[in-house]
């Protein structure tokens, strides 16, 4: 017979929440969502004098508000800090940085004009105009024949010396450098005298068998050779074909 405690351990588990005193909700997945409801305002005690005392906000040092009646963010200095004496090191390092001895300050007006009128010449208005560039990279040249870069007449007439022959001549291959051969070369005498043996004419024989790609329109393309038609599995082997069971 089961006991009164097994009966009871049998028994289907109750939520929580259903014999609260408040509304229950259910989503269109099933999944529960309580919502609480709001006490009156009657039941809302009134705050110790605790919570009052610990809401008030701070208050300033009495010093503080001597020193300091507006709001600022510096703070108040101690009487001791007022009182005390400078050492001559400390004032020393409190002096203002002086500036350099040759430092000049801006002047105000770079250049002083004169308020006698000048008469501009053609030759100045030409150079205050600014420098048009044409977008070339060629020099103009006087007549076609003309070089592209102009050479000046004394780089024409000049002597290079012998270092300077000595650099301008190109750099010179390695004695045992090998050029690259072509992609054909003479076949010697012997190679043409050889005789093949047995076994590389049946090495250079093409392969027989049918390409994959058309193997896949042919259906007898793997076929089954008459020995293994014949073959007899060992039970061991019989043993490994058979799929597993779980």
């Amino acid at each position: 017979m089961m006991s009164s405690w097994i009966r009871e351990l049998a028994e289907p588990k109750t939520a929580a929440c259903a014999n609260a005193p408040r509304p229950l909700f259910f989503y269109s997945c099933g999944q529960e969502s309580t919502i609480w409801e709001r006490p009156p305002l009657v039941n809302f005690g009134l705050p110790s004098d605790r919570l009052l005392k610990l809401a008030e906000p701070k208050k300033c040092h009495p010093a503080y508000l001597q020193q300091r009646p507006r709001q600022s963010s510096e703070w108040p200095v101690s009487p001791a800090a007022m009182n005390y004496k400078a050492t001559p090191w400390i004032r020393k390092l409190a002096q203002p940085k002086v500036l350099h001895p040759e430092f000049q300050p801006a002047r105000e007006v770079p250049t002083q004009v004169t308020n006698v009128l000048a008469r501009l010449s053609s030759r100045l208005q030409c150079l205050a105009g600014p420098r048009v560039m044409k977008a070339t990279s060629c020099y103009e040249n006087i007549y076609p024949e003309a070089v592209i870069r102009p050479v000046s007449k004394l780089a024409q007439e000049t002597t290079a010396s012998p270092r300077t022959l000595e650099l301008a001549m190109a750099k010179r291959l390695h004695p045992d450098f090998v050029p690259m051969r072509g992609g054909e070369w003479p076949v010697t005498q012997a190679a043409k005298q050889a005789v093949a043996t047995p076994r590389l004419v049946e090495l250079a024989q093409p392969c027989k068998r049918p390409p994959m790609s058309f193997a896949q329109f042919n259906p007898d393309a793997f076929t089954v050779k008459e020995t293994a038609k014949r073959a007899i599995c060992s039970p061991r082997i019989k043993e490994l074909a058979q799929p597993i069971k779980r």
